[in-house]
């Protein structure tokens, strides 16, 4: 399996069958210390036998574009999984609109939906033998300016959903999941508890902006608490990870 790192909270896994995209909204300029171009990698990935894959966790516009729609004019095997706030104009072949609580099946893709803290959906899917989450906006959003009774409301949210995904009961083999320093202080907290009560193998940090240093902080931060799971320091966009 490789894993591409894009921008923000867009990943590309490869697999032996299949490609999967995941809430692409843009991409950044190719430079030198890049380990790719984009638009390399995108046409590379439109011109293989391997069927493609890509979600959209919700309609915010950094985790959703409709350049997307276009990617599939050359290939017949290019399938779209969005949440279904999201709003299309065209009919488009291999459409999936998905909300939570939700499992189906398509191909050789096995996929479970469940509730976000913000907008749509957070996703596990199977695939050859490999379950990979992707959060979406599911997250403990904890901002200083935050109500003790929004604080109480949110955890309440996160933790519930985070509940629904140990109710599956599988093992998380890679989660890609928010690590957003606008929380200053309490960015750690959503993705210290869900790799507490779901011990993924690998833990991929996203939703940091450009802010990179906030995946090295969280790694120092989960090596302190000798956890299980392997965090992945983000160097860049465009990189290679696995």
């Amino acid at each position: 399996m490789k894993i591409y790192y894009i921008h923000h909270s867009c990943f590309i896994v490869e697999s032996k069958s299949s490609f999967l995209i995941f809430d692409y909204y843009k991409s950044k300029p190719y430079m030198n210390d890049f380990d790719f171009d984009f638009k390399d990698l995108i046409d590379k990935i439109m011109k293989s036998d391997k069927a493609v894959y890509i979600f959209a966790s919700h309609s915010h516009n950094d985790h959703y574009s409709s350049e997307i729609l276009t990617w599939n004019a050359s290939k017949n095997n290019v399938y779209y999984m969005l949440s279904d706030d999201i709003e299309i104009y065209n009919q488009i072949d291999r459409c999936y609109f998905l909300k939570p609580n939700q499992e189906i099946v398509i191909n050789n893709l096995k996929i479970n939906t469940f509730g976000s803290t913000d907008a749509g959906i957070s996703i596990i899917i199977n695939l050859d033998n490999n379950n990979i989450f992707h959060a979406g906006d599911l997250n403990w959003w904890k901002w200083n300016d935050d109500t003790p009774s929004e604080e109480k409301e949110m955890e309440f949210a996160f933790k519930s959903i985070v509940n629904d995904i140990i109710n599956l009961n599988i093992n998380i083999d890679i989660a890609f999941f928010p690590v957003d320093k606008r929380l200053e202080e309490n960015f750690m907290y959503g993705g210290e508890f869900f790799i507490e009560k779901l011990s993924p193998n690998i833990f991929i940090p996203m939703h940091f902006w450009d802010n990179f240093h906030a995946t090295n902080e969280f790694v120092q931060l989960v090596n302190r608490k000798a956890l299980k799971t392997k965090v992945l320091k983000i160097k860049h966009a465009n990189e290679i990870l696995i």
